[in-house]
C-alpha cells in the first residue's frame, strides 16, 4: 500500500514537472534578474512573459519587427540570457519588455 502511494506521488510529481510551462521557468530568471523597461516598470509578473519564435522576428536598421506588425526599437530591447526572444506584456497585451539574443548569436 505504501509502495503504491509512493509510486503514485512520484508519478504525479514527475508529470507536474514535465508539464510545467517553460514560460513559468523563464519568468523566474526575468523576475530574479530585476529587469525593468525604460519606463521603470518591472518586466515580469505572473505568467506574462513568453518565448517568441525566431521565425516571427526580423531585424532591421531600426529594431526588431514582429510578424504582427509591432516594432521594438533596439534601445528598448534587452539582451536575453538564454539566447531566445522573449516578450513580456501588460494585462492589456501591450509590450512591457522585450528580450533578444545578443548580436552575433
Amino acid at each position: 500500500m505504501v509502495r503504491n502511494l509512493t509510486l503514485c506521488f512520484a508519478s504525479a510529481l514527475f508529470a507536474g514537472l514535465v508539464g510545467a510551462s517553460p514560460a513559468l521557468a523563464h519568468d523566474s530568471w526575468i523576475s530574479a534578474g530585476g529587469f525593468r523597461n525604460p519606463a521603470g516598470e518591472w518586466c515580469c509578473g505572473l505568467s506574462d512573459c513568453f518565448v517568441v519564435p525566431p521565425e516571427n522576428v526580423k531585424m532591421s536598421a531600426v529594431g526588431y519587427h514582429m510578424v504582427d506588425g509591432e516594432i521594438v526599437p533596439f534601445k528598448e530591447a534587452q539582451p536575453s540570457p538564454d539566447g531566445a526572444y522573449w516578450r513580456c506584456k501588460r494585462p492589456d497585451g501591450t509590450r512591457r519588455c522585450f528580450f533578444a539574443p545578443p548580436p552575433g548569436t
